[in-house]
């Protein structure tokens, strides 16, 4: 069995070594296409034992994968950015887990993305499918996708992704998703996509107008509705008005009995029912329990993160936001616990609460 890392690159330097060193052990050999590098990529690539192919950059990121595949004779191609660092894994379990497979298939890796969210740095999960048998290629200008109907099993295989830090590519993206949604206006994907990187934008209403159109065309069961569902409601709470909080209450009244496995799920909604109360505490007081129900349930879901989602939604972060509902309650010891809770799992803001509230008690 011969495996490829198949690669598209451009100004990698700062990462392209490391992420290089990790996958070189479980791959026979590596393949980049850079599409315009002015800064090290080039010369970091070749020596690392990489195989480097130049490729004028067309405004289609398919293009450029598919023809750095083209290069490649492996019977499995495994796909990375050039700022994403596999974690350990051997070469060996790779193999088991594709000879497991009968039919054909393509890999997906969990994806750790890391990213600045006020003072904190978060975490992210995603399941992205990278793994490809020979003869599978890419569809789609940005945020391509294997074209295929092959299925997706889950790999032991993740990856950390610290590109957000450093590099803000939304406005970079704007531009290709808006053709994108044009050219495939009945493409749910395509409008979370777009909708998506307007939010991160900042651009809230132009962003809603997107999601709305997402929600209605999205198939139940598409593997990217739920996270884009959860990201719908942040973008209506941050909206901020009556209408739009109306709006949410709805999308969480007909998602709820389906989605409510999920902890991400469970956490926004949590934010929202808070949020729906102090806009008119006469109107909503009935909706007061619900703060308390839902971060219980997400403690109780757990992390889940092949779920897609941010991590500590099912732990550190649920117990936090109870800890600050107990608190503003008057329940002083069950906020500590929770606090407490949250502060082992390394969460500094919940360590702080907790030794602020212990002073008071």
């Amino acid at each position: 069995m011969k495996l490829n890392l198949v690669m598209i690159v451009k100004n990698e330097e700062r990462t392209l070594e490391k992420c290089l060193r990790a996958a070189k052990p479980l791959v026979d050999h590596m393949i980049i296409a850079d599409t315009g590098s002015d800064d090290a990529t080039r010369e970091i690539a070749s020596r690392m034992g990489a195989q480097v192919l130049e490729f004028p950059w067309i405004g289609d990121f398919s293009a450029a994968r598919n023809f750095a595949l083209s290069h490649s004779d492996a019977d499995w191609n495994l796909v990375l950015d050039g700022d994403e660092i596999l974690r350990p894994c051997s070469r060996d379990e790779i193999e088991r887990n594709i000879q497991k497979h009968e039919e054909q298939w393509i890999g997906g890796v969990l994806l750790y993305n890391s990213y600045q969210d006020g003072e904190e740095i978060r975490v992210s999960t995603d399941v992205l499918p990278r793994l490809l048998p020979r003869g599978v290629c890419y569809r789609g200008i940005i945020h391509e996708q294997p074209d295929t109907s092959y299925p997706c099993f889950l790999l032991p295989l993740a990856i950390d992704h610290d590109g957000y830090l450093y590099v803000d590519k939304g406005e970079r993206n704007l531009p290709y998703l808006e053709r994108m949604v044009k050219e495939n206006p009945g493409d749910g994907y395509c409008r979370f996509q777009l909708a998506y990187t307007l939010r991160n934008l900042k651009k809230t209403q132009e962003s809603l107008v997107h999601f709305r159109e997402f929600y209605r065309i999205s198939p139940r069961g598409a593997e990217y509705r739920r996270q884009g569902i959860v990201l719908f409601l942040y973008t209506l709470m941050d909206a901020g008005d009556g209408r739009a909080l109306l709006e949410a209450l709805e999308v969480i009244q007909k998602e709820e009995k389906e989605l409510a496995r999920l902890s991400d799920f469970m956490f926004v909604c949590g934010l929202f029912y808070m949020k729906l109360v102090l806009s008119d505490v006469h109107r909503y007081l009935k909706y007061l329990p619900k703060i308390q129900e839902c971060y219980l349930r997400c403690l109780e879901i757990g992390e889940q993160p092949w779920s897609r989602g941010v991590v500590g939604t099912g732990s550190f972060l649920a117990n936090y936001n109870l800890g600050v509902w107990y608190e503003v309650s008057g329940q002083i010891e069950q906020a500590i616990r929770c606090y407490q809770a949250a502060a082992e799992e390394g969460y500094g803001p919940a360590l702080r609460q907790m030794k602020n509230l212990e002073k008071k008690v």
